[in-house]
């Protein structure tokens, strides 16, 4: 059997396929416990749910908790999936019966889930980049500002910010340092030049994968593997989509940094660029030869050696 759970803020919409059962929970730990009691101890296949703005952790815990296979997708899948089989209407009912539906005919794979410490890592990670993007945002304003009480509110608004990364900036050391398979892995990625503390801890807590795929499988993962566009005898300009946005966005940041510091990664550059590719292309294909080399090295553990000039 497959099950898809439609998951709002405060209510769980479940649907069973071949049976046709469907029923709902409330979104608190009376109503998890409930649906992962109906579901234990039946042959479930895998349950399927999607990525709802943290809406889901609790639930997809407690099942892996119970031993049943669940699958957290992205949204823009199943949306694809249901225009594909003219699936247009859309409620939280219909929802959870195109989730089972797509469970049942994708069969998503099922992977190990993140321990509690690496989603608090995660977490942490993801108020950093809030935080960061909202420094930015001040510091364009006061750029603009021309009124002096707006200039020194922007201005304080700037210095809690600063303090406020700075903090959790130590909350990350402290919280890597203590952690000897952590560290060790940080370590590692960190041998790479162009390769920081921001890129190796978003590998750390949002790919832990890495190092357990090949290269073709942890750059679809990352959304850095090129979709053709060919039909006939026209051959059209390859793209990267989907993935995990997140790494893909500070690996893009740190290859720009690496076209300075790993000769391995401005050769390729410097070689695509004279072959007539544009700037963000090369740039791409940089970023994903940069996540194959990390790859290869949380994989055998061996720190980046550059090879003589």
């Amino acid at each position: 059997m497959f099950v898809g759970i439609d998951i709002s803020k405060s209510r769980l919409d479940i649907a069973v396929v071949p049976t046709g059962e469907a029923f709902s929970h409330a979104n608190d730990e009376t109503g998890i416990d409930t649906i992962v009691r109906s579901l234990a101890g039946r042959r479930v296949d895998r349950v399927v749910v999607e990525a709802t703005a943290g809406y889901q952790i609790s639930l997809v815990a407690a099942l892996a908790a119970a031993g049943i296979p669940v699958v957290v997708v992205n949204p823009r899948q199943v949306r694809q999936f249901g225009r594909a089989i003219g699936q247009l209407a859309k409620t939280d009912a219909i929802d959870a019966v195109l989730l089972a539906r797509f469970a049942e005919a994708v069969r998503p794979a099922v992977r190990p889930l993140r321990d509690e410490q690496t989603q608090q890592l995660d977490a942490v990670l993801t108020r950093r980049r809030q935080l960061v993007d909202m420094l930015t945002a001040e510091r364009n304003r006061l750029g603009m500002a021309r009124a002096v009480k707006v200039r020194h509110s922007l201005e304080q608004s700037i210095e809690w910010l600063r303090a406020k990364i700075k903090e959790l900036d130590k909350d990350l050391d402290r919280t890597i340092r203590e952690s000897s398979v952590w560290r060790e892995k940080e370590d590692l990625l960190t041998s790479v030049p162009g390769v920081g503390k921001i890129l190796s801890r978003t590998l750390i807590a949002a790919l832990p994968e890495l190092g357990k795929l090949d290269r073709r499988q942890v750059a679809a993962l990352v959304g850095l593997a090129p979709f053709n566009q060919d039909s006939g005898s026209m051959r059209g300009r390859r793209f990267v989509s989907g993935g995990r946005g997140d790494v893909r966005s500070v690996l893009y940041m740190a290859t720009v940094a690496g076209l300075r510091c790993n000769r391995a990664i401005r050769a390729l550059y410097q070689r695509l660029v004279a072959a007539g590719k544009p700037t963000k292309v090369a740039i791409t294909a940089c970023s994903r030869k940069l996540l194959t080399i990390l790859n290869a090295i949380a994989r055998t553990k061996q720190p980046w050696k550059e090879l003589p000039a």
